[in-house]
């Protein structure tokens, strides 16, 4: 009796352990859920935040190559209808020629593994996509590979319709070819590949202003001056306006681009899987949308201005090619207002610099050098009014900034490049497959002369 009241005090007495021990135990089961739950959940994370930002490229490069669709329009509704099915060729073609080549080549140029003093890749080949079954970083690598595609067309598509009416088809396929497989990738590789510009001038073009469209600007530039004006354009001092043949067409085409800017600049944003980033990318898309309105409203009022009350169509819709141009080197950091006024700006250059084209005999079909060139240079150097305004580049807590003066470096290096490049190619392919029509062959338009089919057969050509 007394060894079984012993037993049973001394069990009593174990109870407060035997609790302790169970509590602990339950205490450690509790924390190894917590802590596979927030293991689970930040796996889950990572997992949704990689499959939103490949998404945002893949939309945003939907978007994008709707753009050429754009430019399509935009491009035959301004030459005359005998030039329509050759431009809309030119356009499809372009457009396929910039993917191939930019797949061969571009792509592995313009984000090289190894560059020659950060200015010329030298990562050889075609690209191909890493495993398909691992994740590759921040987002599925192919997503990035096509975003970064349907940019380089942009860029062939601005010489497209300057040189409209008198480039023959195969020299302007060639030059394309050219343009989308080194030029382009090249000037690329400087900021967006972290090479010279970026690293050594802190050079800032979040989406494109210098690098997509002021490298197409050059190009042109170049292509018209040395391919020279459409014949009877000008006689002496005297211009010889040459309507386009479908204005509405070309209105359309604005409205296509305008809706394109959006895949353009927002997802240049990179990213979409965060509040902060996704709030990013409404408020590219909200200034991109006011500096288009800018453009249109600036455009406008200087052609009323400028021409005692009549509204050039023509000029309104570059006014919003212009805005938009201007906006995009830096679409985020401005307010909604500065927005506007950055892309009102753009607006009136794009006025005022068709005439001046003219005054030098630069024969641009569609006002591409005003719109991209031109507004591409003033979007690329108001980029440093968003980042203290430092006239040049200085370190702040041992990181270099956006400068006045970086930018110009920028600006004026991608001008040197393309223009030289450029220069070098349209002259090769002059004196060997030729790039301009005869008088004979462009009179009768290239429909005819290199396409065998005209646009409105049913009609007359003018």
């Amino acid at each position: 009796m007394g060894q079984l009241l012993k037993r049973m005090a001394r069990g009593v007495a174990l109870l407060p352990a035997v609790a302790l021990t169970g509590a602990l135990a339950y205490a450690q089961d509790a924390d190894l859920e917590a802590r596979l739950a927030a293991l689970e959940e930040s796996v889950s994370s990572s997992a949704s935040a990689y499959v939103d930002n490949s998404y945002l490229f893949l939309i945003g490069g939907i978007i994008v190559m709707l753009m050429a669709a754009g430019f399509l329009c935009l491009e035959v509704g301004l030459v005359r209808s005998k030039n329509a099915a050759m431009q809309a060729m030119k356009n499809v073609l372009l457009y396929s020629i910039a993917g191939l080549m930019f797949w061969i080549v571009g792509y592995n140029m313009a984000y090289p593994g190894e560059s020659i003093m950060g200015l010329v890749g030298t990562t050889p080949g075609p690209w191909s996509p890493p495993p398909l079954d691992e994740s590759h970083g921040d987002y599925a690598a192919s997503s990035d590979w096509f975003f970064q595609m349907v940019f380089v067309a942009t860029a062939a598509s601005i010489v497209s319709g300057t040189v409209a009416e008198r480039v023959k088809l195969w020299g302007f396929l060639a030059f394309t070819a050219v343009l989308t497989s080194f030029i382009y990738p090249i000037v690329v590789s400087w900021e967006w590949g972290g090479g010279y510009l970026d690293s050594e001038w802190a050079f800032s073009d979040f989406a494109g202003s210098t690098l997509v469209h002021s490298v197409g600007g050059w190009a042109a530039l170049m292509g018209a001056i040395i391919i020279g004006p459409r014949t009877g354009k000008y006689f002496g001092k005297q211009i010889n306006p040459m309507p386009g043949s479908n204005i509405p067409l070309a209105g359309l085409g604005t409205f296509i681009l305008w809706f394109g800017w959006f895949g353009f600049n927002g997802a240049s944003e990179l990213a979409a899987g965060g509040i902060q980033s996704i709030n990013d990318v409404a408020a590219i898309f909200a200034n991109t949308n006011m500096a288009a309105v800018g453009g249109v409203l600036a455009a406008t009022i200087t052609t009323a201005v400028l021409y005692k009350g009549k509204i050039d169509a023509t000029m309104v819709f570059n006014g919003a090619i212009g805005g938009l141009v201007s906006i995009t080197a830096e679409p985020l950091a401005p307010s909604m207002g500065a927005s506007v006024l950055i892309g009102a700006v753009g607006g009136v250059l794009v006025v005022v610099s068709v005439p001046l084209l003219d005054k030098f005999k630069i024969d641009d079909v569609v006002g591409a050098i005003p719109a991209h060139l031109v507004c591409g240079i003033w979007g690329t150097l108001i980029v440093a009014a968003s980042y203290g305004n430092h006239v040049m580049p200085v370190e702040i807590d041992g990181e270099l900034q956006t400068s006045y003066f970086g930018q110009l470096v920028g600006i004026l290096l991608t001008g040197v490049w393309v223009s030289l490049a450029s220069v070098v190619v349209w002259f090769a392919l002059k004196f060997t497959i030729g790039i301009r029509a005869t008088e004979e062959e462009e009179m009768a338009g290239m429909d005819v002369s290199e396409v065998g089919l005209e646009a409105y057969p049913d009609f007359t050509n003018s």
